[in-house]
């Protein structure tokens, strides 16, 4: 998950890119008084996270909120039904049914997650039974996006067609690995045997084009070899987008308790950078556009839900430990299940609110940073200066000059062509005013991308001195 700080690094050695799994990103509590110079009136949200946290069993590097079902059957016969996920359906219902929508307008539903956890564990009538909640509490635009995360083993052909034809278009397959032994060291449920049976399924149903596929690299034991076969099986897949994502060991996981960072089974520093750039360099060839730190996709095929928390747009969340971003507020649901229910109640009975303050002009231009230069369209200075003002825009292209004349930052014009660095000085020589030429910055694929948390966190230095 993003993290809302990063360690401050001076000498900007070689390291891996943190990582990210498409999740909101951290939440801050704004309670502060409005900034002197009032944000713009955030946009009505347009897309939805919905958190379905049941899974097989917990991964070994899993700090997310789920519940494991142990054994039970993922294609139960007739209409049975494991009674957890049917009580926790009904719960997430009454939540949607007590939300009030943000605007008046009726904005509809452009985008729609279901996260989790496993949420193919789930019966499609019961995701049925949510998308039919959302359409008729906020409505859905023509054509929304609607994914679905998917375990290899929790879902036959005869599943995946009854999810697509009460209308999810787009899977994402969390294979993780093609090796039998990582599979298995990471506390898989799945094999490799199930892995290419998922891959059969997805490719093979009719209807569904869009489909990621996700991969982990850095696992304990984890060669370079491995790595390669699996970029190798992956572009072989043809899925039209790709995810990958570095280990990270959580305290409180099994991982957290038996691993030290960098220290062997887990690779090196040098190891997980080479890990990100084999990736990089892979799948572009493959025709994959880098489009965010841990995201490729074939022309036209971003994750469009993800693109709403990369570009700091507002979003609905439901469920267990789902956060949301309403009227410039993030704000984390409870973790733990019984928490959960009772402030589903309180929410019912209307002693709940949306916090309305408004956030800070600091946080909000950090986060505006962080989230923009994750991605390759980068930063939008001449927006930034507008929302957060010349002289702030200013003090963070003079931070970013040296990695500009480095190549590990990219300046680019209103086409995002890129600029010579005698552009960006001239630039920053004239503050900024007519004749500026710069209206982009980036971080280089895949050099600057691996110093990201370095860069952000010196430009969070600046923000917030």
């Amino acid at each position: 998950m993003l993290r809302s700080a990063f360690p401050l690094v001076f000498q900007l050695p070689q390291r891996k890119p943190p990582p990210i799994r498409p999740r909101p990103p951290p939440v801050r509590r704004y309670a502060s008084p409005a900034a002197a110079v009032p944000p713009p009136r955030p946009l009505p949200p347009a897309s939805a996270y919905v958190h379905l946290p049941f899974c097989r069993k917990r991964c070994h590097y899993c700090d997310f909120p789920i519940v494991a079902l142990g054994s039970s059957s993922p294609f139960p016969r007739g209409d049975g039904e494991d009674p957890r996920i049917a009580d926790y359906v009904r719960l997430l219902l009454r939540e949607v049914a007590a939300t009030r929508p943000v605007s008046d307008d009726g904005v509809p539903l452009e985008t729609i997650f279901f996260g989790g956890g496993t949420p193919s564990l789930v019966p499609p009538k019961l995701v049925a039974a949510v998308l039919d909640a959302l359409r008729g509490k906020f409505g859905l635009s023509a054509c929304p996006e609607v994914s679905i995360e998917m375990d290899p083993g929790t879902f036959n052909a005869a599943k995946l067609r009854d999810l697509v034809g009460v209308g999810v278009n787009r899977v994402s397959l969390g294979v993780q690995a093609f090796q039998e032994g990582l599979l298995r060291a990471c506390g898989r449920a799945h094999g490799l045997q199930e892995v290419h049976e998922a891959v059969g399924i997805v490719t093979g149903c009719e209807g569904l084009q869009n489909w990621s596929m996700d991969l982990i690299s850095s696992l304990p034991n984890q060669t370079q070899e491995m790595w390669e076969e699996s970029l190798r099986c992956t572009i072989d897949a043809r899925p039209t987008h790709v995810s990958v994502y570095d280990l990270q060991i959580e305290q409180g996981t099994k991982f957290g308790q038996i691993y030290t960072p960098g220290v062997f089974p887990l690779p090196s520093e040098t190891d997980s950078a080479n890990f990100y750039k084999v990736a990089s360099k892979r799948l572009s060839e493959a025709g994959y556009k880098h489009y965010e730190i841990s995201s490729y996709c074939k022309t036209g095929y971003e994750c469009k839900h993800n693109v709403t928390y990369w570009q700091n747009r507002p979003f609905y969340a439901f469920g267990l430990g789902s956060a949301s971003y309403i009227n410039g507020v993030r704000f984390s649901r409870p973790r733990r299940m019984k928490d959960y229910a009772d402030w589903v109640q309180n929410l019912e009975d209307g002693t709940w609110f949306h916090e309305s303050s408004t956030s800070e002009l600091k946080d909000m231009a950090m986060d505006s940073v962080m989230l923009s230069v994750r991605t390759a369209w980068g930063l939008d200075l001449h927006g930034f200066s507008k929302s957060f003002g010349k002289n702030l825009t200013l003090s963070l292209c003079t931070m970013f000059r040296p990695f500009v004349e480095s190549g590990l930052v990219i300046a680019m014009d209103t086409e995002r062509q890129a600029l010579q660095l005698s552009e960006f000085d001239a630039d920053l020589e004239n503050k900024g005013d007519t004749g500026s030429k710069v209206a982009f910055i980036r971080l280089s694929d895949p050099d600057g991308f691996l110093l990201s948390n370095e860069l952000i966190s010196l430009a969070f230095g600046i923000i917030s001195p």
